[in-house]
């Protein structure tokens, strides 16, 4: 298995992408964010599964097996998102999350730090939780992944981009990144730059937590953003700073589950 998910790393970057939650980018950031916050423990820890292969590099493999045509993947499709109603409160979202059993983003993610604890996993199961957890911190990050069922996390909201024909889900997986124009590396740099008191305070909280932090931003990008909005230089004004904090956390909150997995 593992030489199959490192090939499938590898064919990632020469295969066309769909609509995904952060899009290519926005994972390689989210994974290079956390990889500079790692202890020296954590580090070697992973190094010893992935070999010479980056966080970075394997953080959209999630995304890419979607296109598997053998379909034995397709059991992964839910630990993508976990939708929830409009405006609920927290004691609301707590109930609902509960109450949500089955493989979805919520269960899943617990499913993949419980796995890196084991021990004695296998090489190639490790390989495939490292790879599947780092995806799936970034995912909750993505407000729309704690979106609304109705619309499939803003899918079915169709807006355009600087008068191109987009759908709300593709603004915020991908084109809102992408106009910042710069690289995920010079945009890990622009962006982690918050102090030792800052750092601590974003990566305190629970998994459950950040799901409901995600799904407040979600109730704020639904309101602002109508069906056939024309969006553009005032949207990205708008948001910015709200993506740029959601890219941040998602690397901070994912080093410090990488941290306490491999202490």
């Amino acid at each position: 298995m593992r030489k199959k998910i490192l090939m499938g790393l590898l064919l990632a970057f020469l295969l066309p992408l769909a609509s995904f939650a952060w899009g290519p980018n926005g994972h390689r950031i989210v994974a290079e964010i956390a990889y500079q916050h790692l202890t020296p423990q954590a580090r070697k820890a992973i190094g010893s599964i992935l070999g010479r292969q980056s966080l970075a590099m394997i953080a959209n493999w999630p995304d890419f097996i979607k296109s598997d045509t053998t379909h034995q993947y397709d059991h992964t499709n839910t630990w993508h998102y976990l939708d929830f109603p409009a405006n609920v409160n927290r004691p609301e979202f707590d109930s609902l999350l509960k109450a949500a059993t089955g493989e979805n983003l919520y269960t899943e993610t617990l499913a993949m730090i419980s796995d890196l604890k084991n021990r004695s996993l296998s090489k190639d199961k490790k390989v495939f939780a490292l790879t599947f957890l780092v995806h799936m911190i970034g995912d909750m990050h993505m407000p729309l992944h704690v979106g609304r069922d109705e619309d499939m996390g803003g899918n079915k909201i169709r807006v355009t981009w600087f008068d191109r024909p987009t759908n709300l889900h593709r603004v915020w997986d991908e084109h809102l990144i992408d106009f910042q124009q710069l690289s995920y590396t010079e945009y890990t740099k622009a962006i982690d730059i918050a102090t030792t008191a800052e750092v601590k305070s974003l990566q305190s909280g629970t998994i459950a937590d950040w799901l409901y932090d995600s799904h407040l931003l979600s109730d704020k990008v639904y309101e602002y953003t109508q069906p056939d909005a024309k969006l553009s230089y005032r949207y990205n004004y708008v948001f910015v700073k709200d993506l740029n904090q959601q890219l941040l956390k998602g690397g901070l909150r994912l080093a410090a589950v990488l941290n306490g997995i491999f202490k």
